[in-house]
């Protein structure tokens, strides 16, 4: 595979640290970003998105002392551990007076302080390494970073903490004493009470206020903590006014031996102030140590701040109108949740460094690698949220300073990847909310919701029923069900599954989906691009049959045998007319006529996504005579999106194989652009100037386009473009595929855009969890639980060598195949395994756990065995 390369993968130095963010927090804790250059930005710890913001003067500093005559210590070198600032250098224009736009950087960027020349920045999430240099700081400094990320270990993935160690080398011909000192910011009114606690050699600096009572939403508390023994300390910096703090700091700082503590008497701790905690370390020439901190935090209560109405209704309902955070109920404040990082710390890294090593380990292209982990990171982001309970609610993204999207949108969520394979208790427990709190008695299920859990209502809701999103749900129950093969859960979340399904023909249906089974859409059909299409089409449609042959596969393993029988024969006549009707010889499109208004007049008077009641207001276009916001002729991006779908979760057949590669290689053709610069975009611009990328849709030559046609046609969106992709590579267009992801990841290239933050509708966008799909694409990757079976048809293995990283319910681990042995090893968990499906490998003459052959079958490139084999990490799974 030829890909062009522009970049090294993950490692980033120069002008391409300039964007860099990259998220430090636990799974619905919210984040940390750790900057290209170092610093500590987007403090996303209160329960909201907080883009841009910093916390005071949070930051690391190091010094270097050196032994003199009669034992004293001189200062050699004093910095902050941040390399350049990247420009602009102007200033902040959100910023107020005196302080923003024409001031220059902020002060709290420590622009203005000495700093290392020279950063580099290697960024293989969960895993960050800064690299500082400078020839006149008299040793080495290596800062590591990271949350532990331990996939099924929802727990310990979730601490509210930000991990960093720092690796110090001497490099001098004689001992020297370095200092690393951690700044942490009181982000709390007056009066800030800040103490040193000390406890199995773990101290704490522990910040809170005096004022707020542990209700309240703005309660909280902030922890920095070290398991290094020698330590010295300053409760408070100095306050005063002007630039006092920082010059007195810098002068305490650089003083020659540990720090003297500061208090204030108690009412007297002002507010926004910040405290210091060093720790000290005296290394022989050559020698090497590391430090360790923790920066932890504690803002339990949550409240739905985006709905008026919905906090009307809960308190009318008698609902509680403001809830905890998860983690609130498993650490009790920020003391707690560090004391646990520092004990537990070498476990975590630990299983955090196997996961990762594992990932990266897999022979995909670098750039598929880049693309999947790179996303792995918005599940560390204020884009998703923990409730109470534990259930996993998520926004779209996030605006700078508030979600945007609320209600784990179900069209969006449906192209995420990520979630359900790595933490599927985390997945199901989203399902577990839509059908118990979102599902009408109808079958509708709106397409947002609704906090706090349990409030409902028609001035609440928000969102309607959503073909995509309430189809895909569907074929997410089908997934989740496989991934963790338990029938208890399929069997209590079935008879609401068969109500959504049903609801196409449901005499309460308005928008009229499909009143006379049919098995193909035929009425308003509302969905991800925020508008209604009107009449058949094969996106949507392609949703319905595969919720049709989803749930006929699901009602038949309950033994509800007529109901399957009468899904499957649906699904059987909607195919057959949705591939002799929507295909045009080229792709799939929409069947339409865009003058017949009578198509809108029949649903005047409905609910209207977009005016008030009138679908006429919304989708007439009085002046050109002509229906708004359609497809039509164009060849759109997700036309064939249920067959991604049902290609990863081993569904079957959608759409015509044949018809279906003809469409994707139309998707290359016209959809995909390698230079932007001299296409129109009236929309939203995601992709400009010499950059690239798959757009939504294309009228090709001789196709009519509507005049105002499917809202955001001309946009590059991520996780469209990833899910097209990888539908390529999976029907073997594996060049076409990776060249538009080639093209995504070079947007986000660390200069132009942050690696960590694919945006779309805010940044940190849901949808871009498409790109997990790209590991099991191409590891051909099978699994159905309810048999115990797991399997590989990797795509392409070089010279027949392939390695991958997989992940199920109960266990994660490598797939490794070579020419004359097959190896599936179990890294954390546990996998019991009674099927390997293995097309590509010949047939095995013995197969062996934990070196001890075991009896077996095969039959068509199935490997059976007489009993579930438990494979574990002392037990790998060998076939010769």
């Amino acid at each position: 595979m030829n890909l062009k390369v522009v970049k090294e993968h993950f490692l980033y130095t120069g002008a391409r640290t300039n964007q860099i963010s990259f998220p430090l927090g636990g799974i619905g804790t919210g984040c940390i970003g750790l900057a290209g250059n170092g610093r500590l930005i987007d403090w996303e710890i209160f329960n909201r998105p907080s883009k841009g913001s910093v916390n005071g003067f949070s930051h690391f500093a190091i010094k270097a002392e050196q032994q003199i005559e009669g034992g004293a210590l001189r200062v050699i070198d004093a910095r902050v551990l941040h390399g350049d600032l990247q420009a602009p250098y102007n200033g902040d224009l959100h910023l107020g007076k005196y302080s923003g736009y024409g001031f220059g950087p902020r002060r709290e960027y420590f622009t203005g302080m000495p700093h290392f020349k020279y950063v580099e920045f290697r960024g293989e999430f969960p895993l960050a390494e800064l690299i500082f240099n400078d020839s006149k700081f008299p040793g080495q400094v290596r800062k590591a970073a990271f949350n532990p990320f331990i996939p099924l270990n929802d727990k310990d993935s979730g601490i509210p903490a930000a991990f960093f160690d720092f690796e110090i080398t001497n490099t001098q011909a004689v001992p020297m004493r370095y200092t690393v000192a951690g700044v942490l910011g009181n982000p709390l009114p007056k009066n800030n009470v800040h103490t040193i606690e000390r406890s199995d050699r773990c101290h704490c600096l522990h910040l809170r206020s005096d004022c707020l009572e542990s209700d309240k939403v703005s309660y909280g508390d902030l922890t920095l903590a070290t398991d290094t023994a020698d330590v010295s300390w300053q409760q408070y910096w100095f306050q005063g006014v002007w630039f006092d703090s920082l010059e007195v700091y810098w002068r305490d700082f650089t003083t020659p031996g540990p720090l003297k503590n500061r208090i204030y008497p108690p009412g007297h701790g002002g507010h926004r102030t910040e405290g210091m905690l060093a720790s000290h370390v005296t290394l022989a020439p050559g020698q090497s140590s590391t430090i360790r901190y923790v920066i932890s935090w504690n803002f339990p209560n949550c409240e739905n701040y985006w709905s008026d109405s919905a906090n009307e209704a809960a308190q009318l309902a008698g609902i509680a109108r403001t809830w905890k955070n998860y983690y609130a109920a498993l650490w009790p404040d920020s003391k707690a949740s560090a004391r646990y990082a520092l004990t537990h710390w070498d476990r975590l890294y630990a299983e955090t460094k196997c996961f990762k090593e594992a990932l990266f380990a897999s022979t995909l292209p670098a750039v598929a690698i880049e693309a999947i982990s790179a996303n792995l990171s918005t599940l560390k982001t204020p884009t998703v949220m923990r409730l109470e309970d534990g259930t996993f609610y998520g926004w779209e993204g996030c605006h700078p300073t508030e979600g945007c999207c609320e209600g784990s949108c179900t069209h969006v969520w449906n192209y995420a990847q990520t979630l359900p394979f790595l933490f599927p208790a985390l997945e199901r427990s989203m399902r577990e909310a839509d059908y118990k709190y979102n599902l009408l008695p109808s079958g509708a299920m709106p397409f947002r919701l609704v906090l706090p859990l349990g409030v409902d209502g028609e001035g609440v809701r928000a969102g309607r029923p959503c073909a995509d999103g309430q189809f895909g749900g569907v074929l997410k129950v089908y997934r989740d069900w496989k991934i963790c093969g338990d029938d208890a859960w399929l069997k209590k979340l079935w008879p609401a599954v068969k109500r959504s399904i049903e609801f196409a023909w449901h005499p309460e249906n308005e928008d009229r989906w499909d009143p006379d089974k049919t098995g193909v859409l035929w009425g308003r059909q509302h969905h991800t691009l925020d508008m209604e299409l009107f009449g058949p089409n094969s996106w949507l449609t392609g949703f319905y049959l595969g919720a049709l042959k989803a749930g006929a596969e699901m009602a038949d393993h309950l033994g509800e045998a007529e109901t399957a029988a009468g899904y499957r024969a649906l699904f059987t006549k909607g195919k057959r007319w949705a591939d002799q009707h929507l295909f045009n010889g080229e792709y799939y499109h929409q069947q339409i006529d865009l003058k017949d208004r009578a198509l809108i007049e029949r649903f005047e008077g409905g609910a209207s996504a977009l005016v008030g009641g009138s679908a006429l207001a919304a989708y007439w276009n009085e002046e050109h005579q002509e229906i708004k916001y359609q497809i039509g002729e164009g060849c759109e991006v997700d036309q064939v999106l249920a067959q991604w779908h049902a290609n990863l979760y081993g569904l079957g057949e959608i759409f015509d194989p044949a018809q279906l590669k003809i469409a994707h290689q139309s998707l290359a053709n016209y959809n995909f652009k390698q230079d932007s610069r001299h296409d129109y975009n009236p929309c939203r611009v995601y992709t400009l100037n010499n950059e690239g990328g798959l757009v939504i849709a294309v009228w090709p030559e001789g196709k009519y386009k509507p005049i105002i046609p499917l809202p955001y046609a001309q946009e590059t969106q991520n996780g469209y473009e990833y899910a097209a992709a990888i539908q390529m590579i999976q029907i073997g267009m594996v060049e076409e595929g990776m060249a538009a992801i080639q093209a995504i990841r070079d947007r986000y290239d660390g200069e132009k855009r942050n690696p960590w933050n694919e945006i779309e509708c805010g940044s940190n966008y849901a949808r871009s969890m498409a790109a997990y799909a790209l590991l099991n694409t191409f590891a051909g990757f099978k699994f159905d639980m309810t048999q115990g079976l797991i399997g590989f048809a990797p795509i392409r293995p070089e010279n027949g060598h392939f390695r991958c990283f997989w992940s199920l319910e109960g266990g994660w681990g490598e797939f490794e195949m070579a020419p004359d042995r097959t190896e599936l090893r179990v890294l954390y968990g546990r996998l019991a395994v009674q099927r390997l499906a293995m097309p590509l490998l010949p047939d095995a003459n013995l197969v062996t756990l934990a070196g001890q052959p075991v009896r077996f079958q095969q039959h068509a490139g199935t490997i059976v065995f007489d009993r579930p084999l438990v494979v574990d990490a002392a037990h790998a799974l060998l076939l010769r």
